[in-house]
């Protein structure tokens, strides 16, 4: 009960302390539900949220998926932890994995989409759910290879120091079991969705239009986040390597949309197209 009394003050808590991990939730409300709908939305959030969680709790105790870390509950009394784990940690990985399929969509779904139907804009058929599914995960992981070395300097910024590994990794302080359980995480997590999904009413298009480009673009904000937090750092080598993966993907993205021919965003035009 006392616990549950908590509850309240703890919520408050992680949300004085990670504004910005709110910010991108709305951000993926907004986005995600206008391209996948709420009810797909919700699903894949609250999966997500239940698969990286139970990765995390086991991680902690066992090294499996993402190898041996630890947190350091500096504000375990301040913000909400769950199993041993700052609440707002795992619930990125919702945002994160949703972000991804939504890029993943529009990078598979190939310039013969492109055009319209009857004055409408035209739709982007589903993908291949096997192609899907290992773009959509390999995105996951990329996302992360921006993400952890910056999180683990986060004594230097805002985030503050949260958790740290017992030996340096090989990638800028961050092991690389860490990157195999972000795929282990994205592929779960994808996996369970389509199934969950297939027995409710399965998604055949979406339009990239208005809103709906919020899902993919969410992907794109957060790396450059990260990107700017390193270059603030003053992380010149984190930086250029962060760059150089996102390179392949932004000029995938170019491409995408010069093939689609989508317009991304009008204000006061929502849904028309070049």
């Amino acid at each position: 009960m006392t616990e549950l009394a908590e509850l309240p003050r703890l919520l408050v808590g992680t949300l004085v302390l990670r504004p910005y991990v709110f910010g991108f939730l709305a951000l993926h409300a907004a986005g995600a539900s206008a391209l996948l709908g709420w009810r797909r939305t919700i699903g894949f959030t609250l999966v997500t949220w239940a698969v990286a969680l139970a990765a995390e709790h086991s991680s902690i105790r066992t090294g499996i998926p993402f190898g041996w870390y630890h947190y350091l509950p500096r504000t375990a009394g301040q913000e909400l932890w769950v199993a041993g784990v700052p609440f707002f940690d795992s619930l990125s990985f919702s945002f994160l994995m949703v972000a991804s399929y939504g890029l993943a969509w529009v990078l598979l779904a190939g310039p013969g989409a492109a055009g319209r139907q009857g004055g409408r804009p035209a739709r982007l058929p589903r993908p291949g759910r096997g192609r899907h599914l290992l773009l959509a995960a390999a995105l996951m992981v990329l996302i992360d290879v921006l993400i952890d070395p910056v999180a683990l300097r986060g004594d230097r910024w805002f985030l503050g120091q949260i958790y740290g590994y017992p030996e340096p990794g090989l990638y800028f302080g961050v092991p690389v079991a860490n990157f195999v359980g972000w795929g282990v995480v994205g592929l779960a997590a994808t996996a369970l969705y389509h199934a969950w999904e297939r027995r409710c009413a399965p998604l055949v298009e979406v339009r990239l239009s208005g809103r709906g480009a919020l899902c993919p673009g969410l992907y794109l904000l957060v790396a450059l986040f990260n990107l700017t937090i390193a270059a603030a750092l003053g992380e010149w080598r984190l930086l250029a390597c962060g760059v150089a993966w996102m390179l392949p993907i932004l000029g995938w993205v170019a491409v995408a949309i010069w093939g689609l021919r989508v317009r991304l965003w009008r204000p006061g035009a929502e849904g028309t197209w070049a």
